[in-house]
């Protein structure tokens, strides 16, 4: 095993002192060189000195992504011509946010997915055939290049979509891995079944699967990732993270939460009064960057719902597990009495096979509630298929939102709107609600 990993198998008191350490050092940097974080200490009365463990997070205040959207600049810790790399989030939850790194940021990128891909049974061994954008100002297809470099793995840089170029890849260069958003997954199965080939004889033998869940919170499959196994049955490894964070929580083997790299971020989940809700429980995930220089974030509330494990992993890590995200609390849904989280709504419709693919929209009435319009491209526009889905939805929902039908090319122009990178499946209209 490499030394570098040997910071997960520590038990919880080593990581709390190798955390409480680096927190120390993120606060006194913070006080220094940020802009932002100096004016929040001296407003609030904050002696960074004081801050030494893990239990005074509570004297900080958080950080709304709002704060960074505000005064994304003044987070600036180093001149910009220190500068090597600007990124951005992708703004599908409001303005987009511009992350600045450092060569050193560059390098801690690298470090974290080399880490990440070792967590997921990554080896020099392996080929990666990457389904990604690598441009755009896209953080992640970025740090999933330099960690699989820094791994000493081959990679294969194809791009996101054309799932006739990405079997003819896979037939010819033999790739043993793919990264690549599970439901485009389901379209190589399906091109695969169309086209005669077996994509169990195929040289891919594992998936990281970024950007949707595959997995319920109680780390069982979902309708995604079962639809996936049923036709191809590959090793699964679920992936987490933002751009803000710089930092992936990736699964082991044992498919039981994403493991935190305890050395790279420390990681709360807060109820609504911002208190830290107990293992098992919901609450926002917000995190504290470590050794980061240009851009560091202390207390950053994702806007992330999950559930924290913090038990030993049957892996032998002791790292902090995270479930699959439960939702976004921008993209809580109140319609007609039901509560409902996007990816609940995702895998409702992953779950009928009468649909291909769809968007969810929801906008405010005029007696400001919550409406629902789902955009749906059907397998077979017919009434026997709008009956079905409407049936279906009743059953699962208990209330029938509004559906349009929509062609190939009008389900495309919804998901991808002009500079957009990856395909939105919700679009949030509502009134004092991110766009």
């Amino acid at each position: 095993m490499n030394k570098e990993l040997h910071i997960e198998y520590m038990n919880p008191e080593g990581i709390r002192r190798l955390q409480e350490k680096k927190l120390q050092e993120l606060v006194l940097y913070l006080n220094t060189h940020s802009p932002y974080y100096k004016k929040i200490f001296r407003s609030s009365g904050i002696d960074p000195g004081r801050i030494v463990h893990l239990d005074d997070l509570h004297l900080l205040p958080t950080t709304a992504k709002e704060d960074l959207q505000e005064n994304n600049d003044d987070f600036l810790c180093v001149p910009r011509s220190k500068v090597i790399e600007y990124t951005s989030t992708s703004g599908t939850l409001g303005l987009p946010v511009t992350i600045a790194l450092t060569e050193n940021d560059l390098q801690r990128l690298a470090y974290n997915e080399y880490s990440s891909f070792s967590c997921a049974d990554g080896s020099a061994e392996d080929i990666y055939q990457l389904m990604l954008t690598l441009d755009r100002q896209f953080m992640a297809g970025m740090a999933y290049y330099s960690g699989i470099r820094k791994l000493g793995a081959g990679i294969i840089r194809l791009g996101p979509g054309v799932p006739s170029l990405q079997w003819e890849t896979i037939l010819r260069l033999r790739p043993t891995a793919i990264v690549a958003v599970p439901s485009f997954i389901l379209k190589l199965i399906q091109y695969a079944s169309e086209h005669n080939i077996e994509p169990n004889a195929s040289s891919v033998k594992k998936a990281i699967c970024i950007g949707e869940n595959i997995r319920q919170a109680d780390f069982s499959l979902n309708v995604l990732g079962k639809r996936i196994k049923e036709k191809w049955n590959i090793r699964l490894y679920s992936t987490y993270a933002s751009t803000e964070m710089q930092t992936a929580f990736t699964e082991c083997a044992e498919g039981r939460g994403g493991h935190q790299q305890t050395e790279l971020v420390i990681v709360e989940l807060l109820d609504e009064a911002d208190h830290p809700v107990k293992d098992g429980k919901p609450g926002e995930v917000t995190i504290s960057t470590l050794g980061v220089e240009g851009m560091p974030l202390l207390r950053y509330k994702t806007g992330d719902v999950c559930v924290a494990h913090s038990e030993r992993c049957i892996c032998g890590r002791y790292s902090r597990r995270l479930s699959p995200v439960i939702g976004r609390k921008k993209q809580m849904i109140k319609f007609k009495g039901t509560t409902l989280f996007a990816p609940a709504l995702y895998d409702l419709l992953n779950g009928m096979d009468d649909i291909v693919d769809f968007v969810a929209e929801v906008h405010s009435n005029e007696m400001g509630t919550d409406e629902v319009l789902l955009h749906l491209l059907p397998v077979y526009q017919s009434e026997e298929t709008d009956h079905r889905i409407r049936a279906y939805l009743q059953a699962r929902l208990r209330v029938t939102p509004h559906i349009r039908y929509v062609n190939a090319e009008q389900l495309q122009e919804l998901q991808f709107p002009v500079a957009g990178r990856k395909a939105l499946k919700f679009i949030d209209k509502r009134i004092n609600q991110g766009g």
